[in-house]
């Protein structure tokens, strides 16, 4: 009788040598207890990956992380002015400057797949952007703001009252 839970299944594989001791070596480097813990991550990321490509339609949350050269002017430009252009996807970004004139920023994301890939390619195509990397869940944000229905009615907003008043 097994003691597994039975929400897992077990997977057995053969890999090449070289790669069962380069995973062996990660592992081991990340700290995780077992090789199954790493392969299910590398499963996971594979996944989000495949959703994204086949559902291009279907709703992604995650991270685009660029570094690009070029702190002042032209690229900084161009980098607003392209994230500008996808508002509804962007919810937030994070800017820290490196060394030598680098900058590394992360913005969290949320749309459909083809209109994340389609923000990636366009940051990719502004010069100095050296690299950019789009990580996606389909797990998703919950909504951050509901409309309230009393003041969706013209003029009940908080701000008309206290003006009226």
């Amino acid at each position: 009788m097994s003691t597994e839970p039975a929400s897992l299944a077990r997977l057995s594989m053969s890999l090449p040598s070289e790669l069962f001791r380069q995973l062996d070596m990660m592992v081991e480097e990340r700290g995780l207890p077992s090789r199954s813990q790493l392969i299910a991550e590398l499963i996971r990321h594979a996944l989000a990956d495949h959703e994204a490509r086949i559902r291009p339609e279907d709703m992604l949350a995650g991270t685009v992380t660029l570094v690009y050269r070029g702190n002042r002017g032209r690229v900084r430009q161009q980098l607003s002015e392209t994230q500008a252009d996808y508002l509804k996807e962007i919810i937030s970004s994070q800017h820290v400057f490196l060394e030598d004139d680098q900058s590394l920023e992360v913005l969290l994301v949320q749309g459909p797949a083809m209109r994340l890939k389609e923000l990636c390619d366009a940051l990719r195509g502004i010069r100095g952007v050296h690299q950019l990397q789009l990580v996606t869940t389909t797990a998703l944000l919950p909504p951050l703001h509901e409309q309230d229905e009393d003041s969706e009615t013209a003029g009940d907003s908080p701000a008309t009252k206290e003006v009226a008043a």
